[in-house]
């Protein structure tokens, strides 16, 4: 069974451009400063090659997974799609029924989801309980701080800012 990543053009384009730095631009260096380490001899007790190793390590297992993801991506352009019901790319207020705080998330891809911007994964538990509901839809919500009762005042798509400049 294959694993779809739901995303936007966004969030696709900037894995892509991950994947170009670190192919072209931060793995190229980690292996010259291997061979720079190299060249200094005993590997025992060279800090800066078991360093190098360790960052090389981690740059392919980044790469590694940043393949799986793009592999697995439908880019998904959330203005095509009806939100009568809470979907990927819809944006969600919600007035929280314990504190009669109104809150708005996004619901985006787990590449672009940014909570501080009120963008959160398509694969967190919130989106997920919230896929499908309607305006007007008192929704319980299990969280990692405990349960929480929300009712959906409106269910929309507008244009979603992934980043602040």
């Amino acid at each position: 069974m294959q694993k779809v990543e739901p995303m936007t053009i966004f969030g696709y384009e900037k894995l892509q451009a991950e994947v170009k730095e670190l192919k072209e631009v931060k793995r190229p260096g980690v292996v010259k400063a291997i061979e720079e380490a190299l060249e200094h001899g005993d590997l025992k007790e060279n800090a800066e090659y078991h360093a190098a190793k360790e960052m090389q390590k981690n740059i392919d297992a980044r790469l590694a997974e940043l393949q799986e993801i793009l592999g697995n991506a439908q880019i998904v352009d959330p203005s095509e799609l009806e939100h009568a019901k809470v979907s990927f790319g819809s944006t969600v207020v919600m007035t929280d029924l314990d504190t009669d705080e109104e809150v708005s998330y996004t619901i985006v891809g787990g590449a672009e989801s940014n909570p501080d911007l009120g963008l959160i994964s398509f694969n967190s538990p919130l989106a997920k309980q919230l896929l499908g509901k309607e305006e007007g839809d008192e929704v319980k919500v299990r969280l990692p701080g405990g349960e929480k009762e929300f009712e959906i005042d409106e269910v929309k798509y507008q244009e979603i800012v992934f980043e602040t400049h």
